[in-house]
């Protein structure tokens, strides 16, 4: 079955950087697009995830939310499975809960979440 899980969050102090990493298993990896979302704190009912960032297959094409282009560059090696998503000038309002996402056949898969906390 199709397995993704999130590593590399943790707290950092606003100005730092952070690289999640989401290994991906059950699926051929390399054949998807693949996601980042995240869980903003205290979100209002109804308001959802929030795409961070988005890869082709490939990883030619990119594409970023507003918050966050210029700071947050995904990337993927399709060698190892692997999405990353590299945050720099990370800021409070970062803070939140960070999802790996692939989009299979009309189906979406998650992963558990990790959790990214800026603060001083």
């Amino acid at each position: 079955q199709v397995q993704l899980v999130e590593s590399g969050g943790g707290l950092v102090q606003p100005g730092g950087s952070l690289r999640l990493n989401c290994t991906a298993s059950g699926f051929t990896f390399s054949n998807y697009a693949m996601n980042w979302y995240r869980q903003l704190p205290r979100q209002p009912p109804g308001k959802g995830r929030e795409l961070v960032a988005a890869i082709g297959r490939g990883g030619v094409h990119t594409l970023y939310g507003d918050s966050v282009k210029g700071r947050f560059t995904i990337s993927r090696d399709d060698s190892k499975n692997t999405l990353y998503l590299q945050m720099n000038d990370l800021k409070v309002e970062d803070t939140a809960v960070y999802y790996c996402n692939a989009p299979i056949s009309g189906t979406s898969h998650w992963g558990q979440g990790s959790q990214v906390t800026v603060s001083s």
